[in-house]
């Protein structure tokens, strides 16, 4: 695809377990080892309350709602999402975890039926229920014949991008990673001989320096490389110095798009050196609903990431981005007042970038000097 465009879909932690898994047809075990609530079930009347019934059982493309048309119109080349759950049958809860996250595997349409490439798995829900729910994991995953980056049966798997071919020969490359800041165990860390997580206890120079090393191994003329990293707290729009040097170390080592997630809500988008670097694109799915607290940060609004890079520069080009309202578990469309709502935090919080309202309420957004847009 010389001088052509390659267009990604991004978005935050996809989290299909729990209350989630409860409403699809094939709900797993319940049970939960959580302080307050040890029923998943609780979760859907949570939701219930706050915002009426759901129909459970409810189909596999409920969860998604809106974000699948809105995907069918995007066309995007390569679907990349943070998949935060296990998908296993185990019922070994991890030992020092408040919450664990699991999904039964007979409800793998409940993802496959949103068609992404790859589904990261660098964070700190993976190992929920131990190794054994990761290598099962793993198998639900490549049965369902989706691709995983960021885990692995040992760390040769675990650190290896995921490999997308797109058209006359161009591959994105997929590298994932999740950082002590997010909540990962050290103990979660894949080994030469064991399975576990691509883990970097901090994000220093050093360890950006062994990813750019890591990507130039791999990587041909023309490859597209995104890193998707599980990083910081979950509130707060701040983000730490040493993120965005570990950021733009990255893209200084020939890193196109910086992918980050773990936040609860969107955090600032950056356009360095004509490269995008998401620092925190907030939930995507989830069973959150009627918890209350940090309401200032509408964490009932979730964003559909649409970048468009070039093909054989990875300049962004454009970056789409549609906003989308978390209801009865399930993405219906934002309003216009949400729109207009987040259009105006992240300029708020994005130095050097301008964000636009695109035809249809899309927010776009561009470097100051350029233009980005989304709504």
């Amino acid at each position: 695809m010389p001088g052509g465009v390659v267009t990604l879909f991004l978005c935050g932690d996809v989290m299909l377990g729990r209350g989630v898994d409860q409403i699809l047809p094939c709900p797993g075990d319940p049970a939960l080892r959580e302080g307050w609530i040890r029923d998943a079930r609780a979760y859907v009347e949570l939701a219930e309350t706050a915002n009426g019934p759901i129909p459970a059982p409810v189909p596999p493309a409920w969860p998604w709602g809106e974000a699948l048309p809105v995907l069918a119109a995007a066309a995007p080349d390569v679907r990349i999402v943070n998949l935060e759950t296990s998908v296993t049958r185990g019922d070994a809860f991890a030992p020092g975890k408040e919450v664990h996250y699991r999904m039964h595997p007979a409800n793998m349409p409940a993802l496959t039926v949103a068609r992404p490439d790859v589904c990261v798995l660098a964070n700190n829900h993976t190992l929920d229920f131990g190794r054994a729910g990761l290598l099962e994991t793993l198998d639900s995953l490549s049965g369902a014949g989706l691709r995983a980056a960021g885990a692995g049966r040992d760390a040769e798997a675990a650190y290896a991008p995921a490999v997308c071919p797109v058209a006359d020969g161009t591959r994105v490359l997929v590298f994932a990673l999740g950082t002590a800041s997010s909540g990962i165990p050290p103990s979660w860390a894949a080994t030469a001989g064991q399975a576990g997580v691509a883990y970097v206890p901090e994000p220093t120079a050093t360890a950006a320096a062994e990813v750019v090393e890591r990507v130039r191994r791999v990587r041909r003329p023309g490859d597209l490389v995104v890193v998707s990293v599980h990083w910081g707290s979950n509130w707060g729009y701040r983000v730490p110095r040493e993120q965005i040097r570990f950021a733009r170390a990255l893209v200084d080592g020939g890193v196109h798009v910086v992918h980050g997630h773990s936040s609860h809500h969107p955090r600032p988008v950056e356009v360095y050196h004509d490269r995008l670097i998401l620092y925190g694109c907030g939930d995507f799915i989830d069973d959150y609903e009627g918890i209350s607290g940090y309401e200032e940060y509408r964490d009932d609004l979730r964003v559909v990431y649409l970048p468009s890079v070039e093909a054989d520069t990875g300049r962004l080009t454009e970056l789409r981005m549609v906003t989308l309202r978390a209801r009865r578990m399930r993405l219906e469309p934002a309003t216009e007042e949400d729109r207009a709502w987040l259009r105006a935090t992240l300029g708020r919080i994005s130095p050097g970038v301008v964000v636009s309202t695109m035809p249809g309420g899309v927010l776009g957004a561009v470097r100051a000097t350029a233009a980005v847009r989304g709504p």
